[in-house]
């Protein structure tokens, strides 16, 4: 079987619904021991009983991506769980609860912290706790989710949370080129507009995509599980673009 992860660890930050849930279905789907993060116990507990249910092998473990010693006993209870390091870092988090979305100009010093200390100090905090053994171990994948706003200008508020995304993707990019030699490999996914994210407009949305409809958890999951593959050894360094053929490169 092509793309197999049996007997791969995963840890997927962000993973009690949406994207994040699809990504942790789909890991474990190709038989990765998945690590469910989510800052709202319930919905981590949900996901991780929806793949053992199905038959797969998951752990919820509840932490703030942007507190280090949260993620370092996180991913501690995870390695203990599963007993051995994780193979797999999937950076999904990256929305907090309080978004600053709306014009720059409208929003105040303290509102600018949130989108980047989820999406780059998050995945700098991840990554410093799982690298060295993923390095040691000469084999690893690391997958931040990312999004178009990272390389599109936007009129509709959200130049906080694009300037994250371009922050992490250039973190991602250096991290390639470092890890390389070990056998650890580090890309970015940049999603178009998602199912979960346009409320009421999902038609009106849909129809300016190519392919006339928003992406699913289903589509995320699948192009993680190939990045997250052992297939996938020579990606390394790069942004993939799951959009529906929006923005092309």
């Amino acid at each position: 079987m092509m793309f197999d992860l049996s007997g791969r660890t995963a840890l997927v930050t962000g993973a009690g619904q949406n994207a994040g849930a699809g990504i942790a279905r789909a890991l474990a789907a190709q038989g990765a021991a998945v690590a469910v993060n989510d800052l709202v116990p319930e919905r981590a507990e949900a996901v991780s009983k929806e793949i053992t249910s199905a038959g797969g092998r998951a752990v919820p473990v509840v932490f703030d991506v942007t507190d280090l010693e949260a993620v370092r006993d996180g991913v501690g209870r995870a390695r203990a769980e599963f007993g051995r390091h994780l193979d797999i870092l999937v950076h999904n988090a990256g929305i907090p609860a309080d978004f600053g979305q709306g014009p720059f100009r409208t929003l105040t010093p303290d509102r600018w912290r949130a989108p980047v200390e989820i999406n780059l100090f998050g995945a700098m905090n991840c990554v410093s706790v799982v690298a060295d053994d993923m390095c040691e171990a000469g084999w690893g994948r690391i997958v931040q989710i990312s999004s178009g706003a990272a390389r599109t200008g936007s009129a509709a508020g959200i130049s906080l949370y694009g300037a994250a995304k371009s922050g992490v993707e250039g973190f991602i990019r250096h991290l390639s080129q470092e890890f390389a030699p070990f056998g650890v490999t580090a890309n970015s996914l940049a999603l178009g507009l998602q199912s979960n994210a346009a409320g009421d407009s999902t038609e009106e949305f849909a129809r300016r995509i190519p392919t006339r409809r928003l992406g699913t958890p289903e589509d995320v999951g699948a192009a993680v599980v190939y990045l997250a593959s052992p297939e996938a050894s020579w990606m390394t360094g790069q942004t993939l673009n799951l959009n529906g053929g929006s923005v092309t490169s």
